[in-house]
């Protein structure tokens, strides 16, 4: 199978994008495979996204590649990157208590489904490490306590450092991340929100639900930042429920959704599919 490389940039939208862009690919002896495109009217910001393959057998070399692009990139002010998708992302998963998500996580990576590369998983509980550990993946066990949370941050950030991750995914971690830590993984964490932002926020969310009496509930996806679930949306999915649904009915049905909404859009970042406008996103179907 031949590799495949991508684009994505984003710049303030202008006449003479596509054009520069598709002409510096035929210039490099590139075919386009998928593109897709977005404007923005209210920030007049323009989004591009594509896909594309070597037209001859010596393949592409993406530090020339890069190298050329920059004039290109400079003139228009892009925000940019070429990536080789055979490269995989690097994934730190962190982890409470409720393990669902994870147990997901890693079923979509064994059975390839999910083309990541695990490198590690972080909990503030022992409860994961059998299930982690009989999976080949190494576990760093970080207790929380209200006097150390700064040190079990720094230990946090430096396996993730260490391990050369590249994304850091709160599978149903039941820890605020500090705003520094915050910043420092800005569009580098996605966490996983057991409703449907920005309803029935804090504790117990499916139990203020039914007291509510509420007809659909919901799962969030959204980067982490120091505004606490207020980070920029990837994916949300609801299910209607009734008034016979008990708590238990509306928490095992969550749970279900958490996990498949996390798993969308863990595999949306790691395909360069969302780019972030402001507190927004743009997500290439």
């Amino acid at each position: 199978m031949t590799n495949q490389f991508l684009m994505t940039l984003r710049c303030d939208d202008r006449k003479g994008i596509v054009a520069a862009v598709s002409g510096f690919l035929a210039d490099s002896d590139a075919n386009i495979a998928e593109s897709h495109q977005f404007r923005d009217p209210v920030s007049n910001q323009f989004f591009l996204r594509t896909m594309f393959e070597p037209c001859s057998t010596g393949g592409i070399d993406l530090v020339a590649m890069r190298e050329k692009f920059a004039t290109i990139a400079g003139r228009f002010a892009m925000t940019w990157r070429i990536d080789d998708m055979a490269v995989k992302t690097r994934v730190m998963i962190a982890v409470s208590k409720f393990g669902h998500c994870l147990y997901d996580l890693i079923h979509r990576w064994r059975s390839g489904v999910l083309g990541i590369e695990i490198v590690g998983v972080v909990s503030n509980h022992g409860d994961m490490r059998e299930f982690v550990e009989w999976n080949g993946i190494p576990f760093y066990y970080l207790p929380v306590t209200a006097k150390e949370k700064q040190r079990q941050e720094r230990e946090l950030f430096m396996a993730f450092e260490r391990d050369r991750a590249d994304l850091l995914v709160l599978a149903r971690y039941m820890q605020v991340l500090s705003p520094d830590l915050s910043t420092r993984l800005s569009g580098r964490c996605i966490n996983i929100h057991h409703s449907f932002l920005p309803a029935f926020k804090g504790a117990k969310p499916y139990h203020q639900a039914y007291a509510r009496g509420v007809k659909i509930i919901g799962a969030t996806a959204h980067y982490v930042t120091d505004d606490l679930d207020e980070g920029p949306i990837i994916e949300q999915a609801v299910e209607r429920v009734d008034h016979a649904s008990s708590p238990d009915n509306l928490v095992q049905i969550g749970r279900d959704l958490e996990s498949t909404v996390l798993a969308r859009a863990v595999r949306w970042h790691i395909e360069r599919r969302v780019m972030l406008n402001g507190s927004r996103t743009v997500v290439f179907g």
